[in-house]
């Protein structure tokens, strides 16, 4: 039986208005800055804008149109070079330090590299039949949500590079935090033989699964995060200087760097100020501490006598729906590494790299932050860094294992 025009229409329809809504929001992003903030790399783990916007071009060219499409031409034959992150099955890269050295191609050339994917693709899905659209829409997918992460890098990369620049510049002068909510600071329950994990419905990484069933408690969940007022406490308290609070790793992490506070803040005329993507605030107390590594995290549990949940632990309490900002304000950090589930079994082809190989050395956050696109998070999604890190919206909230 031959396809139906009208049905091969509507499923490349709706594929393209997904994709086209990501790749606009990452435009929108982008929108404040100038050629010369794109440029920027203020260290190694971040990325100049301009590198964002072109990787995630790079990867719909090479993972869709190159396989997929007959005819199609990668736009420049050096950009598979300059753009491939960590794909060692995809070949070569330039080394991920000095992307903020690569001042051409220009952000003209990334533009006209991004509109010319753009049209490629709106094409292919226009002209597309059946059989290629059954192949092409999960590789849209999982594009796609590899966007919204760059998105959400893009924000704290920025953040991250203004902080530095004596000028405290802001992304958007009139960027406001969003509202958290408080509950009174009690705690709740979770306990017994939960299903933690993805069970197939809906989009999720292959991190995610599969589902399994876990131990969980009794353990007592913070229902709030951990504020600012709070943890200006344990730093009056002389956290950051008490080495029976720190594991080794960290206070060594924290004399080094010379760490007296979160990232970000910094103290002017004896008042604590906060560099945000409006620009330097003064610190609000009552919102949820950011910008923390998991050794600060750790050590501010301990100090206050309770622990970081694990992250199967904090999945049964989101589930619950009794845990206030779950998400949208700043992932929480979780005292679990981050590893696979049991089953796990990473996809075939070059895209098995983008989860299972970086399963080791580093513990997994959980939730949303302030900087996530609409849409993009989920209970069981599994984010992850080293301990070290702390340029991204990162809080903690906390559980307690006494009765």
């Amino acid at each position: 039986m031959k396809d139906q025009p009208e049905q091969r229409a509507t499923r490349g329809e709706r594929l393209a208005a997904a994709y086209r809504q990501v790749r606009q929001e990452t435009e929108r992003r982008a929108a404040p800055l100038s050629p010369e903030d794109q440029l920027v790399q203020s260290m190694p783990d971040a990325s100049p804008i301009k590198w964002h916007r072109a990787h995630t071009t790079w990867f719909f060219e090479q993972f869709l149109l190159v396989p997929h499409v007959k005819g199609y031409r990668p736009f420049h034959p050096d950009f598979a070079f300059l753009f491939n992150s960590y794909y060692v099955t995809a070949g070569p890269r330039h080394a991920r330090t000095h992307r903020g050295v690569v001042t051409r191609p220009s952000v003209d050339e990334v533009d006209a590299y991004r509109a010319h994917v753009d049209a490629a693709m709106e094409k292919a899905l226009a002209t597309a039949d059946t059989t290629l659209l059954e192949t092409l829409a999960p590789l849209i997918e999982i594009g796609t949500n590899h966007e919204q992460q760059h998105q959400e890098l893009m924000l704290t990369d920025i953040l991250h590079a203004f902080s530095l620049n004596p000028l405290c510049p802001a992304y958007d002068p009139a960027w406001q935090r969003p509202r958290s909510t408080r509950g009174g600071g009690d705690f709740m329950l979770a306990e017994g033989i939960h299903t933690v994990g993805h069970n197939g419905n809906g989009y999720a990484f292959d991190n995610e699964g599969p589902a399994h069933r876990t131990l969980v408690g009794p353990v007592r969940i913070a229902r709030d995060l951990v504020t600012n007022r709070e943890w200006l406490a344990f730093m009056q308290d002389g956290g950051y200087t008490t080495a029976t609070l720190w594991l080794m790793d960290g206070f060594a992490v924290a004399t080094n760097e010379e760490w007296q506070a979160p990232g970000h803040w910094r103290e002017i005329d004896g008042e604590w100020h906060t560099m945000t993507l409006g620009g330097l605030r003064s610190l609000d107390l009552d919102a949820p501490v950011c910008h923390i590594s998991y050794y600060e995290a750790d050590a501010f549990a301990r100090w206050s006598g309770k622990h970081l949940p694990t992250e199967t632990e904090w999945e049964v309490a989101a589930r619950s729906g009794q845990l206030n900002d779950a998400f949208g304000i700043v992932w929480q950090w979780t005292r679990s590494a981050y590893s696979p589930y049991p089953g796990y079994r990473a996809v075939e082809g070059a895209l098995g790299e983008y989860n299972g190989k970086f399963m080791v050395n580093q513990l997994v956050l959980r939730g949303s932050s302030l900087a996530t696109p609409e849409g993009h998070s989920r209970v069981t999604y599994r984010n992850f860094f080293y301990p070290h890190h702390r340029w991204q919206f990162m809080g903690l909230r906390l559980a307690d294992y006494r009765s």
